[in-house]
């Protein structure tokens, strides 16, 4: 009778541990599918953000909120979005050589001008404390949209007609190309649709102030990931799902832009900021 129960107890024994072992293989699957799934869905955030980076200076309408979605802090999500959009960068470099090798002189301008102000607005985030940085996000998108309505009316692919009458003198828009940079450096959401609003001044066709704009963008994006290496927070599990995303889209977007009309991105880029100007207000204030 004893050897009974001593038998029967072993096989509960024995059975109990078969189905933790189980339920503990079930966990690591799940975890393994978990973690699948969130680079999936990184990766498909990525191209969207490339595609919408290298045609409208707009990928934190998608990779921004993106990260936010899966947890990671604003300011981290930040500083991990801007080292994952150099890759996004180096796709539409690589993609607009001929537009950049043709007008190398306005393209050294202008990253060098975004170089020095990405340095700046890097520093400036480190020291700013998240709440600051969250609650005036959304009216620099704001301020983004609103500009490219007021700024270049009507064209964005050809010189306006009022072009020496332009708002922006030639040193005022240096100016407003070097506070570009020092936004893109601190946040950088739409700082691509301010870059291509002030450089709709000049007579260069869409796709090149295009191709401008993502190569000052990329050097921008690369100071600033350089300094946020040694003073923030990077996710760097995610940055190699997104940036993978970004690099395909990044790479596919100059190709699209030179055979969509100007005025239809135009109006494209200023319904997307306007939708992420609104969707992180309400989400900050309310």
């Amino acid at each position: 009778m004893l050897s009974r129960l001593i038998n029967t107890n072993q096989v509960i024994n024995d059975n109990a541990w078969c189905i933790l072992e189980l339920i503990e293989t079930a966990v690591v699957e799940l975890n393994k599918m978990h973690l699948f799934l969130i680079n999936l869905y990184l990766l498909a955030a990525g191209i969207a953000a490339g595609l919408s980076s290298s045609m409208a200076g707009l990928a934190s309408i998608v990779s921004y909120p993106a990260l936010l979605s899966l947890g990671v802090p604003p300011v981290s999500a930040n500083v991990t979005n801007t080292a994952a959009l150099v890759f996004t960068g180096i796709g539409s470099t690589a993609s607009s050589t001929k537009e950049l090798g043709q007008h190398k002189k306005v393209t050294i301008k202008a990253t060098v001008l975004a170089l020095i102000g990405g340095i700046i607005g890097s520093l400036i985030l480190v020291v700013a404390p998240a709440s600051s940085f969250k609650r005036i996000v959304p009216f620099l998108i704001l301020f983004a949209a609103l500009l490219m309505v007021f700024s270049g009316r009507g064209q964005m692919g050809k010189r306006s007609q009022l072009d020496q009458q332009s708002l922006l003198s030639r040193g005022g828009a240096n100016v407003a190309m070097l506070l570009v940079g020092l936004y893109t450096g601190y946040f950088g959401a739409s700082a691509g649709v301010i870059m291509l609003a002030i450089m709709a001044t000049n007579d260069l066709d869409f796709p090149v102030n295009n191709a401008i704009k993502n190569f000052a963008s990329l050097i921008a994006n690369f100071v600033a990931f350089i300094v946020y290496i040694f003073t923030a927070n990077i996710y760097w599990s995610m940055v190699l799902p997104l940036g993978i995303g970004l690099f395909i889209g990044g790479y596919v977007g100059p190709m699209l832009v030179r055979h969509i009309p100007a005025l239809i991105m135009r109006r494209v880029i200023i319904g997307l900021a306007f939708v992420l100007a609104g969707y992180l207000f309400v989400q900050e204030y309310f």
